[in-house]
């Protein structure tokens, strides 16, 4: 297990200082136009990010029909207070081992959550199951195995349809969604079954991942093939990520250490961060998720498809199913007439180009005036959430989509 361990961090520190040193940092004292902040230990989020940059915040919890206890944010209203008529509400999910502090990264004029308040949104922020803000659970804790027994189908069966009922419930609106990574598998996945359809309004996808095939990233490639997640599991780690980031953390704070590049290996060439976001990020990531989650994802780049997860027997597999080969998620399943805003980049590890065209391709017969697709060259997958241009290159337009559904 130790040396699993250490093979995964001297990836990352290899893989960092050979693949990241061209990434390109932009100062705090830059264009920004304000500041990020670091998060509180031990306080919310609303404490720690929203309301210390004049928003009003709110903290909510959701209880999920398997039990998990979640909370989520909601900034009502922008910095300026009230807008007339309806606010149409707003879902952000984050993706892969982060949380809802995501969409706050950046200073407000340049973070989607503040961006979408200040424009006459109903701002909710989801925190997946696991990560620090929602480690709840009605009757198990973290301390339990059985806590950690899920991978992102619980995620498209219980999670989501539960925070988008709670949010419908409050507003009384249909909702639009904007999801980042896995944030997006999840989103459709639900969608091609046709969950939540009657409360949604539109879905934004940036990073779009609905097949993992042709992932570059040198990290989630070598995990995959060389069955890290499984050795994991195999030796009663069921919880990964807190471990990495204690050592991460522990790491950067060494002199002559550079960790603005550890993305690098992971996301893909990142092109424009801000040095003081990047600080943030790596003072609050990774979060913590199953490693039955990375165990599934590792199938989908193994197997180039997009299917439940694989309890790897036939016997067992037709227990959860009914079948012995778990079922796949059809993305030409998905409604012709859900507007749908995707936005992919050139640089993304994560969410390759060749695996964007192969859902592009499930769209193919998707109504024209409900398909929007975006692409950015020079975009990796962490210029999404955190890139200082991201509001000119992708925020307002997705904001002018939402405002036509």
């Amino acid at each position: 297990m130790a040396s699993a361990l250490t093979s995964v961090i001297l990836v990352i520190l290899l893989c960092g200082s050979a693949l990241g040193a061209r990434t390109k940092l932009y100062s705090s004292n830059g264009k920004d136009g304000g500041s990020a902040l670091a998060p509180v230990a031990d306080d919310d989020i609303c404490k720690s990010m929203v309301e210390p940059q004049g928003y009003g915040c709110q903290e909510h919890k959701v209880k999920t029909q398997d039990g998990y206890i979640l909370s989520m944010q909601r900034i009502p209203v922008g910095r300026t207070g009230e807008t007339p008529g309806a606010r149409p509400p707003v879902l952000l999910q984050h993706g892969l081992l982060m949380d809802g502090i995501t969409w706050l990264l950046n200073s407000p004029d340049q973070s989607l959550a503040f961006i979408l308040a200040d424009n006459g949104f109903d701002v909710w922020l989801s925190n997946t199951r696991g990560t620090k803000y929602s480690r709840g659970h009605t009757s198990l804790t973290p301390n339990d195995s059985a806590y950690w027994d899920w991978s992102w189908d619980q995620l498209v069966t219980y999670e989501l349809p539960a925070m988008f009922q709670y949010v419908h419930d409050r507003t009384g609106q249909n909702i639009h969604y904007v999801g980042h990574s896995l944030g997006t598998l999840i989103a459709l996945a639900a969608f091609s079954q046709e969950k939540m359809l009657n409360m949604l309004r539109s879905a934004a996808l940036l990073s779009p991942i609905a097949s993992l095939g042709h992932i570059t990233s040198p990290i989630a490639r070598n995990g995959a093939e060389n069955y890290i997640a499984e050795e994991f599991y195999k030796n009663g780690i069921y919880e990964f990520g807190e471990a990495i980031a204690k050592l991460l953390k522990k790491i950067c704070k060494k002199p002559g250490i550079n960790c603005y590049d550890l993305m690098t290996p992971f996301t893909g060439q990142n092109c424009c961060l801000n040095s003081s976001t990047v600080d943030v990020f790596l003072e609050h990531e990774p979060q913590s998720t199953a490693t039955k989650n990375l165990i599934h994802l590792a199938q989908m780049i193994r197997g180039g498809t997009i299917g439940m997860y694989d309890y790897g027997d036939e016997d067992t597999n037709k227990e959860h199913y009914g079948q012995s080969i778990p079922p796949v998620y059809n993305m030409s399943s998905i409604p012709d007439d859900l507007p749908l805003f995707l936005s992919y980049g050139g640089q993304d590890a994560l969410s390759d180009v060749a695996d964007v065209q192969v859902l592009l391709e499930s769209l193919k017969d998707h109504d024209r005036d409900k398909l929007v697709v975006q692409y950015q060259e020079d975009y990796a997958h962490a210029d999404f959430v955190m890139g200082v241009n991201a509001k000119q290159l992708v925020y307002d337009p997705l904001i002018a989509f939402f405002r036509l559904q």
